[in-house]
């Protein structure tokens, strides 16, 4: 009840202890990072409740609320982190894009770190031969203030549906890391194993993707999910899903940054180099485009070319950090969507502790007669005026409530979006999909119309 009410566990935590009469300030922030937190977790977990006990009954409110943030590792600020590059790149003295790179594939929280990190000298000996480049983000697609075409000016290709990645050959070693910033060498040695066709001091970036060497393309995400967050996949897991990179940028060749060339001059060197590649190291294929009206009908295929939809570059472009507008362009497919159900509501979090803001969704089995059956939740997409009508009606509605959930009267309806859908055993409905969201509070229509499991299989890939 204290953590629906307060919605967050560091702050509730904070709330419902006795505060110390110590203050956290008579131990710097470093020997916290770097001894008595790693001390802490070093132990046996029976030990660990009583260590964490021992530093909660020491330290007054507001430090039990930071020990407590840094411990689930949810201590997260309202800023980005383009902003706090700028603000530590002013600090020191350099460039923004000189931050971003070094704050690039993790840092050890330190004294000694910072000191590298705000240096305005460059890099004894040249950065770590592990560090991959910041990635470069296209922006959505705005119909409305489209660039002029000009077929000469524009490289199109398919935007795959997979996970980005930097695969890096340095020094003799290879190095494999996700947009997110995680070394997944474990989990993909079988493309880790691609690079050895690739020279000393090369950085590819691309998209890994599941696609067997006899398909003619990809395997949908849902394969590749298989993949994620396995550190050791067994042989037949490789077997079953061969993971491939699809290369669209050559970043560094010979040990030479190529991010300031135009994306026409790195795009030539990649394809001179991908001539010498074999497996499951890829080109990403580009597509000639005439017209708007042509992209249109090219962007109404992507599905059936295993693709979410396309990526406009502008071949006068450098690599840049981050999301610059005006370069690259995502134009994603329309999602897929349902009409589905509201069947249970649970308060959100922080701002929104005292309100319903997460639901989950049903639909129509073939039973007879009809049973609603789970098969997604989703918390975004209704606006503030939404969510305060919504949550007045589920607290007339509930039915039972179950810890923080609460069922309710199936009656309202709601248009649900989601990126892809694929057969899953782990779900009652047979069906998982991916990024749901809602796209509009169907109040016109009753729940014995919203859609059915067979119209949901209807649109799995065949």
């Amino acid at each position: 009840d204290c953590h629906a009410q307060v919605g967050d566990s560091a702050e509730t935590v904070a709330l419902t202890l006795p505060a110390g009469d110590r203050q956290a300030e008579d131990q710097p922030l470093h020997q916290w990072m770097e001894q008595t937190l790693p001390q802490l977790a070093a132990l046996e977990a029976a030990q660990q409740d009583k260590g964490l006990a021992a530093l909660w009954s020491g330290l007054c409110g507001d430090d039990i609320y930071l020990l407590s943030k840094l411990l689930s590792g949810g201590f997260r600020v309202g800023v980005s982190s383009g902003l706090v590059q700028k603000a530590l790149a002013a600090a020191a003295g350099v460039e923004p894009s000189t931050i971003a790179q070094r704050l690039m594939g993790g840092i050890e929280p330190s004294a000694d770190t910072f000191e590298q990190l705000m240096s305005s000298e460059a890099e004894a000996g040249g950065p770590p031969p592990g560090r991959p480049y910041p990635f470069f983000l296209a922006s959505p697609w705005d119909s409305e203030n489209r660039p002029p075409w000009q077929v000469d000016q524009w490289q199109t290709e398919w935007k795959w549906d997979g996970i980005r990645a930097q695969l890096i050959r340095r020094r003799g070693e290879v190095f494999l890391w996700s947009r997110g910033e995680e070394l997944i060498n474990q989990a993909f040695p079988d493309v880790v194993q691609l690079a050895e066709q690739l020279s000393d001091g090369t950085v590819l970036d691309g998209e890994l993707l599941v696609w067997p060497s006899e398909s003619p393309q990809p395997h949908d995400f849902g394969s590749l999910q298989r993949r994620l967050g396995r550190k050791n996949p067994g042989r037949s897991l490789l077997a079953e899903c061969p993971a491939a990179l699809i290369s669209y940028d050559l970043l560094e060749a010979g040990g030479n940054d190529l991010r300031g060339q135009p994306l026409r001059d790195r795009r030539q060197q990649l394809e001179a180099m991908a001539c010498n590649w074999s497996g499951n190291l890829r080109l990403s294929a580009t597509l000639t485009i005439e017209s708007w009206d042509a992209l249109e009908q090219w962007r109404s295929q992507a599905r059936a070319h295993a693709a979410e939809g396309l990526m406009l570059k502008a071949l006068d472009s450098p690599y840049l950090e981050g999301r610059k507008r005006g370069h690259w362009w995502k134009h994603k497919l329309d999602p897929l969507s349902l009409d589905a159900v509201l069947l249970y509501a649970q308060a959100g979090s922080g701002r929104r502790a005292n309100l319903f803001t997460d639901y989950t969704f049903g639909l129509w089995n073939g039973d007879q007669p009809p049973q609603l059956v789970t098969f997604a939740k989703a918390y975004s997409g209704l606006n503030d005026q939404e969510i305060n009508e919504l949550d007045r009606w589920i607290r007339r509605n509930t039915l039972q409530r179950f810890g923080p959930v609460r069922s309710v009267k199936a009656q309202q309806v709601f248009e649900i979006g989601f990126e892809g859908i694929h057969l899953s055993s782990r779900h009652k409905s047979g069906i998982a999909v991916r990024f749901p969201r809602i796209l509009r509070w169907r109040q016109d229509k009753p729940a014995d119309e919203a859609d059915t499991l067979h119209t949901a299989e209807a649109l799995l890939k065949p």
